[in-house]
């Protein structure tokens, strides 16, 4: 159950359906509700405390986050981003400043959603570990004081290959099976709040690290790594809003690829949303104008395509295939392109 083995746009959507089912499944269980407690007990900084003691600060924080992050893996918007554009958007995030920047709730496609990253990007921290991005949840939020504000949450897969914090885990939960049992694919790795109609705060500045604390490990090659160093917005925040801002642009297309009948009746048993967006680059190789407008540009020569099959999907989604004779495509009266011929590979 992983984006590891998929490589068609169905694919996806069929992974992310079933990634989601067993989120929401795990989502506080006994065992998630411990973990996320042990996480955030780690991550309470004192200027969190406040006149409130940390158990009291802790246990409301676990509630908060078990009950937003289950919400947007049942209920939220699902996007894929296509492996293509990981490193535009790792790019765009590692660029980012929100410091200041007054926020509304157009920002983001949703007001709770699930976005996953089938190619994760990577997170160093001061400490020198390294866990894998591999989704990120948010969830539109109101605070007691009535402010509005997106909580922002990024797991890590714990199946990831890469990961040397998966690979800690994993090694660690060998000797657990139980712990291992209510645990789904994804962990959470890291959390934010990203405020509404309020000046975005800037990261907190990186605390010093003691050699003693200091535990280095090595990142995959060829894969997109993002330090805290240097970083103006908290890293999760960066390339989730990252996403949002870009997936809106017209180089981008969000396509809706067709989900199966046993995928779509897990997702209906299980009160699953199940409409997926995988997000990629717009095609940049020209196509005709619709209508009678003139083609944006046409072939000079003539050439042979061979036959191939032709995948296609019917009104209910159903995949079927249709075989293409070969034939000479170009234009009237063009010179005919002599030597081998040309397959046109079709998706």
């Amino acid at each position: 159950m992983s984006f590891h083995t998929e490589t068609t746009l169905a694919g996806y959507a069929r992974a992310a359906v079933d990634l989601r089912i067993h989120m929401a499944e795990v989502s506080a269980t006994p065992t998630d509700l411990t973990y996320l407690r042990e996480l955030l007990a780690s991550r309470v900084m004192p200027a969190m405390l406040e006149h409130q003691d940390k158990t009291t600060v802790v246990e409301s924080m676990v509630d908060a986050v078990g009950r937003a992050t289950r919400a947007a893996w049942a209920h939220g918007d699902s996007f894929v981003l296509a492996p293509a554009m990981t490193a535009i958007i790792a790019a765009a995030a590692e660029a980012l400043d929100l410091t200041g920047d007054l926020l509304t709730a157009e920002a983001a496609p949703c007001d709770t959603g699930v976005l996953f990253l089938p190619e994760p990007i990577y997170h160093r921290r001061p400490t020198g570990t390294v866990a894998a991005i591999g989704a990120l949840t948010w969830t539109l939020a109101t605070a007691h004081s009535g402010q509005q504000f997106w909580l922002i949450c990024s797991h890590s897969p714990l199946h990831d290959p890469d990961d040397p914090n998966a690979a800690d885990i994993r090694q660690t939960l060998q000797a657990a099976p139980h712990l291992r049992a209510g645990l789904g694919p994804y962990l959470l790795n890291d959390f934010d709040y990203l405020p509404l109609a309020r000046p975005v705060p800037a990261a907190p500045d990186t605390p010093p690290v003691d050699e003693d604390d200091l535990d280095w490990q090595s990142a995959p090659d060829g894969r997109y790594v993002i330090l805290d160093d240097g970083m103006r917005t908290g890293v999760a925040t960066a390339i989730l809003y990252a996403f949002w801002r870009i997936q809106a642009q017209p180089i981008t297309i969000a396509a809706k690829p067709p989900l199966d009948r046993p995928a779509r009746r897990r997702a209906a048993r299980a009160s699953i949303v199940h409409d997926t967006r995988v997000v990629m680059l717009r095609r940049t190789s020209p196509i005709g104008e619709p209508g009678d407008g003139e083609a944006k540009w046409h072939y000079r020569v003539r050439f042979v395509v061979k036959g191939h099959w032709r995948r296609l999907h019917d009104k209910q989604g159903q995949p079927y295939r249709i075989w293409i004779h070969a034939h000479i495509k170009g234009p009237d009266g063009a010179p005919l392109l002599h030597g081998e011929k040309v397959a046109v590979l079709a998706r």
